[in-house]
């Protein structure tokens, strides 16, 4: 009974925190998606320097080990950005390696944010799971927890593949495709729960690297494209709001915990 609530709850976490998202991001103007990426950029940052960093800390019986798993991932996610960059072209002059221009990036950030976001969501499986062993009732709210979380943090990713160059279409797919880490991750929790405690750092650190790198990387530059006064106030506004979102989405989430 406990294996068959960790997948129920991890299939319903996934798919309605994708589909709450998708609402909210999908009812954003075409236009209104580059300025969007500043919300995206705070609310990356607000989900690894206000939850996820915290959490895998805590978690950790090394710090040290932790900071250099986010080091060693912001350097191998640098050498994935370049494997997709000599996917799009192997010459030195070519449109791919410019900077983004206003419609997209050419799939590079939203690359980076799809591999990311499947770690995260094995994670979460893996904490549900983890929940569920302890009792019932602290499963679902965890569950209830992590998918508050969620929600904000995959309207920015949903942002971010759209800002990438993707159709909406397969941004939900994507999206979708990577909610089904989380039932992975909750099964694998299941069977084998002592050796997988021992990762969840490491698997959040990496995860952290991930949307760092994006938010740093690959997004941030762009967002310079813009140094007006009148761009940069209403930048920094979203990305606030976007950090402000995942501030006040953890504090009721941690409330009702």
């Amino acid at each position: 009974m406990t294996l068959t609530w960790i997948v129920v709850t991890t299939i319903a976490g996934g798919v309605i925190s994708v589909a709450a998202a998708a609402a909210v991001a999908f009812s954003a103007r075409a236009s209104w998606v580059p300025i969007l990426v500043s919300y995206a950029v705070g609310a990356l940052l607000g989900a690894v320097f206000l939850e996820m960093l915290p959490h895998a800390f805590r978690m950790a019986a090394n710090v040290e080990q932790i900071a250099g798993t986010i080091l060693a991932g912001i350097l191998i996610f640098f050498v994935l950005e370049k494997l997709v960059l000599w996917r799009h072209c192997h010459v030195e002059q070519c449109e791919a390696h410019d900077p983004p221009h206003a419609g997209h990036d050419h799939g590079r950030s939203g690359t980076m944010i799809i591999i990311g976001d499947t770690i995260h969501n094995f994670v979460d499986g893996a904490l549900i799971a983890a929940a569920f062993l302890v009792s019932t009732e602290l499963g679902f709210v965890t569950a209830i927890a992590i998918v508050a979380h969620e929600v904000p943090q995959e309207v920015g990713d949903f942002l971010i593949l759209l800002h990438s160059g993707y159709t909406r279409a397969r941004a939900l797919f994507y999206n979708l495709l990577s909610s089904a880490a989380m039932v992975i991750g909750g099964v694998a929790a299941y069977f084998a729960l002592q050796t997988l405690q021992e990762w969840l750092p490491l698997l959040l650190g990496l995860a952290t690297a991930s949307m760092i790198y994006v938010a740093v990387a690959d997004l941030i530059p762009g967002l310079h494209r813009r140094p007006e006064l009148q761009a940069t106030v209403q930048q920094v506004a979203l990305i606030a709001l976007g950090v402000f979102t995942i501030w006040i989405v953890g504090e009721l989430a941690h409330a009702v915990a």
